[in-house]
């Protein structure tokens, strides 16, 4: 028995209700992000306006230089970290969560060297050599954690479905963690200050501290030579061809498993910098201290466009300052006791909004990848 519709539909068929067609088609989705889009616009302005307007005890223009400057180093450490997510993500399509314990990894080593330069008047008797020892010592190390951790946790799963390589990545975390840990003691230890990267340089009318310009000049060194390290080496070169298709690579000649360590390798390499960086800017380490800074650099490679350098790069820069200038701007005006303690709320709430608005980033195609 057949049953007709109750339009112009062909027999045989069932026409749906016009209320059902109507609700299929209503964009709900563009609603939400719609209104969220308004809300979320409304809170930036009306709390940047409130803090701005502030009649007494405000940010001084000094203030915001400042907080922009600490935003703008802070960046470029977590743009470091995140090129080895991205380059990692490129090739493999998988997330190395373990990166950031990659990058505690060197840190902690260099501390060890730092203190013992200190102890003997190295560290301030010659701080060119020894900086260049301190970094060294921190991308050596990082290097071989990074590959220690693709020959044994992720060559045997290369193949596996791509939950279980990410599993095996927070627990690779976890036990570089607690081996630290149990090793050496989980409290934070001080890092030996560099005399001469103590006070300020004037550049173009604006003190910025030493260590700062450190930062933001080695970073900007690192991204520009792994670009056209990317660009114009025959390593290079390979690495693009695999990260388009490992099958095809392989067949052209190209060593596949040579290539996969090497870009682990350099993933680590600029984790060790990254480590040294941070350790010189925030005066400590700690067997635990990789994990968050490693999740923010993980949000920055997303909002740059994950498997991208340039995104990474961006997406560090906007997260950093964001970090920095974002809680003072908006919640200094509403009254909020301490808003810098609320520095983290602002990157994980950066990461949730990209990931809504726009999954591929901001030089990635703007849809999540499905492949």
């Amino acid at each position: 028995m057949t049953e007709q519709s109750g339009g112009d539909g062909p027999v045989g068929t069932v026409t749906p209700p016009r209320t059902a067609v109507l609700a299929e088609r209503f964009p709900l989705r563009r609603v939400v992000l719609v209104t969220l889009s308004i809300l979320i616009a409304f809170g930036v302005v009306t709390g940047s306006w409130k803090t701005l307007t502030l009649p007494e005890g405000g940010v001084s223009g000094a203030g915001w230089r400042d907080f922009l400057l600490s935003g703008v180093a802070l960046g470029s450490i977590y743009a470091l970290i995140a090129l080895g997510y991205s380059l990692v993500y490129g090739i493999l399509l998988m997330i190395n969560f373990a990166h950031g314990e990659v990058f505690m990894a060197g840190a902690f080593a260099s501390f060890f060297v730092a203190r013992t330069l200190e102890t003997k008047g190295l560290l301030d008797r010659n701080p060119v050599l020894s900086l260049a020892l301190l970094l060294l010592t921190s991308m050596v190390v990082s290097t071989l954690v990074a590959m220690l951790l693709e020959r044994i946790a992720y060559r045997p799963l290369r193949n596996a479905p791509r939950l279980v390589p990410l599993i095996t990545a927070i627990g690779a975390s976890l036990f570089l963690q607690y081996t630290f840990a149990s090793f050496f003691g989980g409290q934070a230890r001080g890092y030996p200050s560099i005399r001469s990267l103590e006070g300020t340089w004037t550049i173009l009318g604006v003190p910025i501290g030493r260590t700062l310009v450190l930062t933001i000049v080695l970073a900007v060194l690192m991204v520009i030579g792994l670009t056209l390290f990317i660009a114009r080496t025959k390593v290079g070169k390979a690495m693009r061809a695999v990260a388009e298709d490992k099958e095809i690579a392989s067949l052209m000649g190209i060593d596949v498993n040579r290539v996969i360590v090497t870009t682990f390798a350099i993933g680590g390499m600029l984790a060790g910098v990254a480590g040294v960086l941070f350790a010189l800017v925030f005066a400590h380490v700690a067997p635990f201290m990789g994990f968050v800074p490693g999740i923010k650099a993980f949000t920055a490679a997303v909002l740059g466009g994950i498997g991208s350098v340039a995104g990474a790069a961006i997406g560090g820069m906007i997260l950093g300052i964001a970090e920095s200038i974002g809680p003072v701007l908006l919640l200094t005006g509403i009254h909020v006791p301490a808003p810098n303690q609320l520095r983290d709320v602002v990157a994980f709430t950066i990461l949730v909004l990209v990931l809504i608005f726009r999954p591929g980033g901001i030089l990635g195609t703007g849809e999540p990848d499905r492949g």
